[in-house]
């Protein structure tokens, strides 16, 4: 089973930006496509963005498109969210995951299988 640590989150104004890392142990971390979710106290976990197993394919909520931009460097077992234009509305514990098929940019969590322990992203307004 993959470990998935998570760093980057803190606290950033509104227009400011934010660069999540995701780390992966295991030797079949270029064997499947990463995603990253969100989730707010009492509600859903939400797809963010998911990028494919080589990073040449990427996919965005229409909520953080445009703003935000998933990418991974498979040297080092890395899967990383630069998100720029902070609004209020980003404020969430994000978390990274790596999918349950070897295809593709995943959106929903059901064909996620490994989950980070998520980092907290605030951001005031």
């Amino acid at each position: 089973q993959v470990q998935l640590v998570e760093s980057g989150g803190g606290l950033v104004q509104a227009g400011g930006s934010l660069r999540l890392s995701c780390a992966a142990s295991g030797r079949t971390f270029t064997s499947y496509p990463m995603g990253w979710f969100r989730q707010a106290p009492g509600k859903e976990r939400e797809y963010v963005a998911a990028i494919n197993r080589s990073g040449g394919s990427t996919a965005y909520a229409d909520s953080v498109k445009g703003r935000f931009s998933i990418s991974r460097d498979n040297a080092k077992n890395t899967v990383y969210l630069q998100m720029n234009s902070l609004k209020a509305e980003d404020s969430d514990v994000y978390y990274c995951a790596r999918s349950r098929v070897v295809l593709g940019t995943p959106t929903t969590a059901l064909l996620y299988d490994s989950w980070g322990q998520g980092t907290q992203v605030t951001v005031s307004s």
